[in-house]
């Protein structure tokens, strides 16, 4: 099992980040909505937890509180960018460290976290719990960025 001390700092730095930037682009992708998709977001993490044991690495991630910087970027494109990169980077990090398993369920999780932020707010001219078009374009360049 693959566990946050089989990281340097900065590696798991770059572990934990995944999460809370993949979530902020999906944020970001619509305008309106973003307490009701920042706090999807924290729930989304609260669920994990409740999974407890069954990913040591996840559980690891899960329990440390996402980091999210609004102010980081100047644009839109500038967030998607380094989140997109994030992604990548943390995948590329986690295939070298941790189990095909262990990537699967970072992965999983990620993809999910994106999910359940788009499906947050009812966004304008369609049902709650549907996802904009914007935020589903988030989503794929986020399932692409996994990998």
């Amino acid at each position: 099992m693959t566990t946050k001390q089989d990281f340097s700092p900065p590696e798991w730095e770059q572990v934990l980040e995944g999460p809370p930037a993949a979530g902020m682009l999906v944020i970001t992708a619509a305008r309106g909505g973003m307490f009701r998709e920042t706090v999807s977001m924290a729930k989304a993490y609260a669920e994990a937890r409740q999974h407890h044991g069954q990913s040591e690495l996840l559980d690891e991630i899960v329990a440390a509180k996402p980091k999210v910087d609004h102010t980081r970027y100047r644009s839109p494109e500038e967030l998607e960018e380094h989140s997109l990169a994030h992604l990548r980077d943390a995948v590329a990090l986690l295939d070298t460290k941790a189990t095909a398993q262990e990537c699967q369920e970072y992965k999983s999780f990620i993809t999910t976290l994106a999910e359940k932020v788009a499906s947050a707010h009812k966004e304008s001219g369609s049902a709650e719990g549907s996802v904009s078009d914007p935020e589903r374009a988030a989503i794929d360049s986020i399932a692409k960025a996994l990998g």
